[in-house]
């Protein structure tokens, strides 16, 4: 749930529970809520707790690790896109379970996908240490308020790829300095020297929200100036695709800035 994604910055999508609640602008029309319903679940916006997945379903990542073992080409797999593995009605033991598995398949690039950044440290397992070689942190921000309050909180966190979807985007977002982090550091540089990846794109689906191609070259011209990543999933009705490019690992991190 699901094998070779229709997402295009993954290669699959891994989800091991089932379930959420809104939290954000970018939530309104949301698409996984709209599935869970389609096929009968209730597992949004009320006191129904996440549904784990099948046991078949948390094997298939041991399969595609073998694979990518074999063929020598890593795979990325998005987890998980009908739920937040950081929210805390999940319980602790399902966490630690996702956690094993992410350690026990070191050939996978785990894309780990969260709205709720102030959750995480709290819930990182024990021995993440600087993070995991394999998983990579994203954290969803929609406009300028959730850049601003978010992404201090994203590089006060380690992992060794961070980076931001910016999708639904609902306004134009500057990630201009002087920037400061929650830790009390601060740089007269942008959010982008810090961050590896940046995805954005328009809201698809029934009543998707007005989107303007302007944001998407702001926030492509504004990765150049840094060699950040830039990867731009969709305009309205999905017709065009801009510069796709996946992190080099290779650039700044936060860890390189002196104290």
């Amino acid at each position: 749930m699901t094998e070779n994604s229709k997402i295009a910055w993954t290669d699959n999508t891994f989800n091991p529970w089932v379930g959420c609640l809104r939290m954000s602008p970018g939530c309104d029309n949301c698409y996984a809520a709209a599935i869970d319903k389609r096929f009968g679940g209730n597992h949004w916006d009320g006191d129904t707790l996440p549904r784990r997945t099948s046991e078949a379903n948390w094997k298939k990542p041991l399969s595609w690790n073998r694979k990518a073992e074999k063929s020598g080409k890593r795979i990325k797999v998005f987890c998980a896109s009908m739920g937040d593995v950081f929210d805390n009605r999940v319980p602790e033991q399902w966490r630690a379970d996702l956690f094993n598995l992410i350690k026990a398949t070191p050939h996978l690039d785990w894309i780990i996908l969260t709205k709720r950044i102030g959750n995480v440290q709290k819930m990182l397992p024990p021995d993440w240490g600087d993070g995991y070689p394999n998983v990579w942190l994203l954290i969803t921000v929609v406009n300028q308020t959730e850049a601003d309050r978010d992404i201090p909180k994203l590089l006060d966190t380690p992992a060794v790829v961070c980076g931001l979807s910016v999708e639904p985007q609902l306004g134009p977002i500057s990630f201009i300095g002087p920037i400061s982090f929650n830790s009390g550091r601060s740089y007269p540089v942008t959010y982008l020297d810090f961050l590896d990846w940046v995805i954005c794109g328009a809201e698809s689906g029934p009543g998707a929200r007005p989107y303007n191609e302007d944001w998407a070259r702001d926030l492509r011209d504004q990765c150049q100036e840094t060699g950040t990543a830039f990867f731009l999933k969709q305009m309205p009705g999905n017709a065009r695709k801009g510069v796709i490019e996946t992190p080099k690992l290779d650039g700044k991190r936060w860890t390189d800035f002196p104290a």
